[in-house]
């Protein structure tokens, strides 16, 4: 029986991209300090990854479409999509997420979905290095195994 499982390493000439949204800032800044963070303590050096700013959530997806033409280890997304009093945010959650999951399936390298969908901005940011840790520092975790993974299979 053959089992296959990533690891938590950068292989040699990897580049990776990360997309996160300038909306919700306040989050997302943290977001990405510790996704960037978490690439930098696994061997990534900063001039192999591109972090690409786009205006909110919603527009991930078209920038890691664009993304995928090019060649990385991974492309990691970051937002916050917070719940508000009218039901934008099941649009733009559900949207995002149908999105990036389409992206996830059919694109040459694993995307990764890091974009926090809460009730209030406290729940955000306990999940932006809060209480419950730094969810941009998992997103980067699971880019390195999948993209390790990835790689393994390709040369099984």
């Amino acid at each position: 029986m053959a089992e296959y499982q990533g690891l938590l390493t950068a292989r040699p000439g990897q580049r990776w991209a990360v997309v996160v949204s300038r909306f919700n800032r306040r989050v997302t800044d943290r977001l990405l300090a510790g996704a960037l963070d978490t690439l930098s303590r696994h061997g990534v050096r900063p001039e192999a990854v591109d972090v690409v700013w786009v205006p909110g959530s919603f527009e991930i997806p078209a920038a890691v479409r664009r993304l995928t033409e090019r060649s990385y280890a991974a492309i990691i997304t970051l937002g916050a999509i917070i719940r508000g009093e009218t039901p934008h945010f099941d649009f733009i959650a559900g949207a995002t997420t149908a999105a990036l999951a389409e992206l996830n399936r059919t694109a040459p390298m694993p995307v990764i979905f890091g974009i926090l969908t809460t009730n209030t901005v406290e729940e955000a940011e306990n999940r932006a290095d809060g209480k419950m840790g730094n969810k941009g520092a998992e997103a980067a975790a699971a880019a390195l195994e999948m993209a390790d993974l990835l790689a393994s299979l390709a040369g099984a």
